[in-house]
């Protein structure tokens, strides 16, 4: 398993961590700071899901007008890692 961060931007959460597995599933996923309760809920979801399917359903969506989400900035987040293991 890696680990990997994710600085956030344009949105409530400052910070995504999680790891992903020699297979790309997505595991221990956590948010610091952000609505606690509607991302504890997306970490659960998350667990064990294919990176590369969840970045593509996560990407683009929106909060309230903001050009991202802590959903979108996650997807970021996984093409990021995702890249960083092809190289």
């Amino acid at each position: 398993m890696t680990a990997y961060s994710y600085k956030t931007t344009g949105v409530c959460s400052s910070e995504i961590r999680f790891e992903l597995d020699e297979h790309e599933k997505i595991h221990r996923v956590q948010f610091i700071g952000g609505c606690p309760g509607n991302l504890l809920a997306i970490g659960k979801l998350m667990e064990g899901e294919d990176a590369r399917k969840i970045s593509a359903i996560l990407d683009g969506n929106d909060c309230a007008g903001k050009g991202t989400s802590c959903a979108d900035q996650f997807a970021k987040a996984l093409k990021q890692a995702l890249a960083e293991k092809t190289k």
